[in-house]
């Protein structure tokens, strides 16, 4: 490259300001093989806003396929996901020995006994885990439904002994039911160490109750803050979790009802009378929360936000809740409702920074070991399982549309290879699709990158800007590419 970085990064303000018009372990990445590269072509408005919301950015042989089976086959083919080989992505995931540990062996090597314990290297073997299943995964609606229920039933890692953990929590709560059916996923998280550790149930005592995880089971985790609840339910059914807490010598980490911490009395939740049954006492109140219509509603809306729009439509809504109850609660036949009808309906939604890294990753090919993105991560507010609140990142535009300089910190970084541990393949991509005519490669790459070229006469003033600078035709590409990615445009999906 004949240009200096300096000229690099002016030359890319310049095209972004007038587009806003509009490795892991090598040996398990060469196993992997590389990722398909194949042509491309623009796509309706339509479809592209379908992908952007079905994947974390399309990849060229997702788009081929979304052309050839079209929208329902295509979802219906990502909801049946354990069909859908991922064998590859598996391999990448080799390295991080952690994932299948149990709490009792997380806690082991993270003991430095006299030092104090390592809080750091299982957190990050488990948020280099998630980006890379994210980027790499071809089973893209069920890594987007985990991120869903993250948030959902949001655990802040640097809490407690969450560092180790999140860890199980994350393979036996969020990925075992993401896709399956909703009572069985809030009946594992009740019974999640993590979540017990995280809400401040393991304090949860006969003699001084705290209702942290009672309050927030019923207003974040089933029937919503307007559910129709009182205080006085939220008091009861913390009296009916006393007791349920965390192994703390044999078998560290484990769930354990201890019976001595127990209120023995008779509870009233939610005009039901429970009798005392010990830890069935909670257990019957959760199956009347997941049951609730309240519940249905709920999850419903925070679905439709999710999939459609900030604001979505009422009537997907009503329909959607009705499957819920209809179903008892089945993911996939709720997601259903919200996908087919909700997405023709569908408004832009501004990318969080996990969406707007992701995408960038995807939609050029690009490879990483995590590392160095999730610092990119941190820096833009979304490192994962940081949220240190339990309602989770938030999921309105308005709450992410602040500075851009990380972002385009990040795209000039990634379009000259400059971080470490993570590269592009813009020069295969466009390879397979270039007609040999810089115009033709720049309307390719803002078909790849927005859906759709450029206007003619925006493109050529573009092309005319940075050539008469000095830049070789191989640089216009990279400096249009990192522009379109620090582009207004590109920053919604």
């Amino acid at each position: 490259m004949t240009l200096s970085r300096r000229d690099f990064l002016k030359l890319g303000a310049l095209v972004s300001a007038s587009a806003a018009l509009t490795s892991c372990a090598p040996v398990y990445r060469k196993l992997a093989g590389g990722l398909p590269v194949i042509p491309w072509t623009a796509l309706d408005a339509g479809d592209f806003l379908a992908l952007n919301r079905l994947t974390f950015g399309p990849r060229v042989e997702e788009r081929a396929r979304f052309i050839e089976i079209g929208l329902q086959a295509w979802i219906e083919e990502q909801l049946d996901f354990e069909t859908i080989n991922d064998f590859d992505c598996g391999l990448l995931l080799n390295p991080f020995k952690t994932l299948k540990m149990e709490a009792n062996e997380l806690e082991g090597i993270s003991n430095r006994l006299f030092d104090g314990y390592d809080r750091d290297s299982v957190p990050d073997e488990l948020r280099r885990a998630a980006l890379i299943r994210q980027l790499y995964s071809k089973r893209q609606l069920y890594e987007i439904m985990v991120e869903f229920w993250s948030d959902h039933f949001n655990i802040f890692i640097e809490k407690g002994n969450n560092f180790y953990l999140k860890t199980v929590d994350d393979r036996e709560v969020i990925r075992k039911h993401a896709l399956g059916n909703f009572r069985d996923l809030v009946w594992a998280s009740a019974h999640s160490p993590a979540m017990l550790v995280y809400l401040d149930n393991q304090a949860n005592e006969k003699s001084h109750p705290n209702e942290n995880y009672a309050r927030e089971l019923m207003e974040l985790h089933t029937l919503g803050v307007d559910g129709g609840y009182t205080q006085q339910d939220v008091m009861e059914l913390a009296r009916c979790l006393t007791g349920w807490n965390v192994k703390d010598h044999f078998w560290l980490g484990d769930f354990v009802f201890k019976e001595d911490l127990h209120d023995t009395g008779v509870k009233h939740v939610l005009g039901h009378l429970i009798q005392p049954s010990g830890q069935a006492e909670a257990e019957q109140v959760i199956e009347l929360l997941v049951a609730h219509p309240a519940t249905a509603r709920f999850i419903s809306t925070k679905l439709a936000r999710r999939f459609i729009a900030d604001d979505p439509p009422q009537d997907v809504i009503e329909k959607a809740a009705q499957t819920f109850l209809d179903t008892k609660g089945d993911i996939q036949s709720v997601l259903r409702v919200i996908l087919f009808e909700g997405l023709p309906l569908a408004q832009p939604k501004y990318k969080r920074p996990a969406n707007f890294v992701l995408s960038s990753l995807r939609m050029l090919n690009g490879e990483t070991d995590a590392i160095a993105v999730n610092e990119h991560l941190l820096r833009m507010g979304q490192l994962y399982f940081n949220w240190p609140t339990p309602d989770g990142y938030p999921d309105f535009s308005e709450a992410w549309q602040g500075s851009l300089m990380p972002r385009w910190q990040f795209a000039f970084e990634f379009i000259r290879n400059e971080m470490p541990g993570t590269k592009h393949d813009l020069h295969s991509l466009l390879e397979v699709s270039s007609t040999g005519i810089l115009q033709d490669d720049v309307d390719a790459l803002a078909c790849l990158l927005l859906g759709a070229p450029l206007e003619r006469l925006l493109r050529d003033g573009l092309i005319d800007s940075v050539r008469g600078a000095g830049a070789t035709e191989e640089e216009t590409l990279q400096i249009t590419a990192a522009s379109l990615l620090a582009s207004p445009a590109f920053q919604w999906r």
